[in-house]
């Protein structure tokens, strides 16, 4: 329905197009046809008051689109030229301006020239002295029309207001159809939101449900080693799904920009330091590499919610890498403040999806799989918060090399 719809109004659009360049091209030359017998006619008249035989042979002749030559071979009274000329004009309702000049055809120059604008509320501009004859067989003249688009146009005002009614009408249309385009898109991603979110929880509420099923066996209260096992269950899954939920709740905060940044100055190597402690854990197989060479480390944050950042990153940057997950985070003072690096060896971005992944709720497609957990809320927030802390965020990616993630601050200089 749509696309029947677009090839329609395409369809109108172009019909309107056609018949207006049709109409034009009609004017232009009904245009041309009057004044090819205005000028036939002052040439008839010059030919008589000069007593010379009338030609046969149309001495009119068009050399571009609005420029007309005349062949009299005989004198021309410049002053009696411009009578005709004028006259011949009005009669045919040229109210135009006009240019005309007369040419010698043995020196090829022009030997005297006038611009005539013709109005019918006004006289047309003449010059005050009297213009001279010309007695010489070898003369032309020359006239014209350097408005000559403009006034086809203003002939034109019926198609003209057609045309921009319906240029109305196809940018209402057009608008409707961004309109209808961008809410089928919110559409889905909301639909994919949902699919995503409904996953996301099944998992922590099936275990979390699991687990209490088993807490209620009465023989377990004697089994203190297994009771402290599920009760860990109960709280890990229940802390996945607090932080879930905390995420999403921050995401509609920022979207409906009520968030208020409690700016303190912030120790950035103290808070990268704190989160990758948290990934310190026996077994994990996980390798973060620490370069942390800036000298002055200080910026102006909201220290919860930059500490959200780092980890939001590292967790991405974990998530992502298909094998042994290698993370490694510089930092460095530059002309801009403080710069954070954040790179991995994961599985990389195409550069497709590099422009769209900080796009809120947008996740790179894998298909029907869910082998990467996530709300595509993570980036969203990261964006959101550096720029809301004055930073900026880029990020250097290919597929199969791993992702580069570089953000920059504003330090705090010791006063």
């Amino acid at each position: 329905m749509l696309v029947l719809a677009i090839v329609s109004v395409t369809g109108i659009v172009s019909i309107q197009i056609y018949w207006f360049s049709k109409a034009f091209d009609l004017r232009d030359k009904q245009f041309n046809q009057t004044v090819n017998i205005a000028l036939r006619n002052v040439a008839d008249q010059i030919f008589a008051y000069n007593g010379n035989i009338i030609p046969l042979d149309n001495p009119v002749e068009q050399l571009s689109s609005n420029y007309f030559v005349v062949m009299v071979n005989g004198d021309i009274d410049a002053n009696f030229l411009e009578t005709l000329l004028i006259n011949e004009f009005r009669a045919r309702e040229l109210a135009v301006v006009f240019d005309y000049g007369i040419f010698n055809c043995v020196d090829e120059k022009m030997v005297y020239g006038n611009s005539v604008s013709l109005d019918q509320n006004k006289k047309p501009k003449q010059t005050e002295t009297d213009l001279p004859i010309w007695e010489d067989n070898d003369y032309y003249f020359g006239v014209m029309f350097p408005n000559k688009q403009n006034t086809l146009l203003s002939q034109m005002s019926i198609w003209i207001f057609s045309s921009t009614v319906l240029l109305v009408v196809v940018s209402f249309f057009a608008y409707a159809l961004y309109i209808i385009l961008r809410q089928r898109k919110f559409t889905e991603t909301q639909k994919q939101f949902i699919n995503n979110m409904t996953h996301e929880f099944r998992t922590p509420i099936s275990t979390i449900q699991l687990s209490s099923n088993v807490l209620k066996d009465p023989g377990i209260g004697n089994d203190a080693n297994r009771l402290n096992i599920y009760a860990n269950i109960i709280k890990e899954e229940s802390e996945k799904l607090l932080h879930q939920v905390e995420n999403i709740l921050q995401a509609a905060i920022i979207e409906d920009k009520k968030l208020r940044l409690k700016l303190v100055p912030v120790n950035v190597h103290e808070v990268i330091k704190y989160v990758v402690k948290g990934y310190d854990i026996p077994d994990n197989e996980i390798e973060i590499n620490l370069a942390l060479r800036a000298t002055n480390p200080v910026i102006s944050a909201d220290k919860v919610h930059f500490t959200n950042l780092i980890k939001n990153l590292v967790d991405n940057a974990i998530k992502y890498s298909r094998e042994c997950p290698c993370v490694t985070i510089n930092t460095k003072n530059n002309d801009k403040g403080i710069g954070i690096e954040i790179k991995d060896n994961g599985i990389g971005i195409s550069r497709e999806h590099q422009k769209k992944i900080f796009r809120k709720f947008y996740r790179v497609p894998t298909g029907n799989l869910h082998d990467v957990k996530g709300f595509g809320l993570g980036l969203n927030y990261v964006r959101n918060i550096a720029r809301k802390h004055g930073g900026s965020i880029t990020l250097e990616s290919e597929p199969g090399k791993g992702t580069t993630f570089s953000l920059n601050f504003s330090v705090c200089h010791e006063s």
